[in-house]
């Protein structure tokens, strides 16, 4: 019984969180984000440790520890980031946005990545990486993937390699800018992940595109 009740009011609690997070009376993305992840991983612990007959109350404080703290912090370095990427990217169609994870991402349309069939920087392009190679070299401390993206027009032999060269070049952009190579990975995924239907031009120009995420790891303690 005493089960039911910590489960009842967890998920009570999760519910509560999630309302307030939607309504928008004056939390910031960060406090919207940790208050979702911290009250899902506490329904999650709580649910594990009564279906194993362990003890609810630490297994949802074990679940909210995780949900809440993750693998990246959204630190003000990280804030400030955002606001420049948005402010660089404000009419462009570049989606700037903070993940559930507390990464940065920058969602990168073709018409102002690369042009069909190529992997060469478009002039449009170019003064968006500018600003986000000076957020990145501001903030020493942050991690970053490039994740490059096709339609589905042609085959995987094609579109495979494509993808990756359209992250390698948005990577070399970069580290000739006085980022650390060392600090970017580029990762391919040709058109296994449309985000949008391959069945219209429109589609098909949403699905080819370029994706940068950007962490602050969790420091050791």
């Amino acid at each position: 019984m005493n089960r039911k009740i910590i489960l009842a009011a967890v998920t009570a609690a999760v519910l509560t969180m999630t309302g307030c997070a939607n309504t928008g009376t004056g939390m910031s993305d960060t406090q919207r984000n940790t208050a979702i992840g911290t009250g899902v991983g506490a329904l999650a612990g709580a649910a594990i440790s009564a279906a194993t007959g362990g003890k609810a109350g630490v297994g949802a404080l074990a679940g909210a520890a995780v949900g809440g703290i993750g693998t990246y912090i959204w630190s003000n370095n990280m804030e400030k980031q955002k606001r420049e990427m948005e402010a660089a990217t404000q009419g462009t169609g570049v989606q700037v946005s903070q993940t559930h994870d507390n990464q940065l991402k920058l969602d990168i349309p073709s018409d102002i990545s690369f042009d069909t069939g190529r992997y060469d920087i478009k002039g449009n392009f170019a003064p968006i990486l500018d600003r986000f190679a000076e957020g990145l070299r501001n903030n020493p401390n942050t991690q970053v993937r490039i994740v490059g993206h096709t339609d589905s027009t042609g085959t995987d032999a094609i579109n495979n390699p494509l993808s990756l060269h359209r992250a390698e070049s948005t990577r070399n952009y970069l580290t000739a800018r006085g980022v650390n190579g060392s600090r970017i990975q580029v990762e391919g995924r040709g058109s296994m992940q449309p985000i949008a239907t391959n069945d219209t031009a429109e589609g098909r120009g949403r699905n080819r595109r370029v994706e940068i995420f950007v962490g602050e790891p969790q420091q050791a303690r």
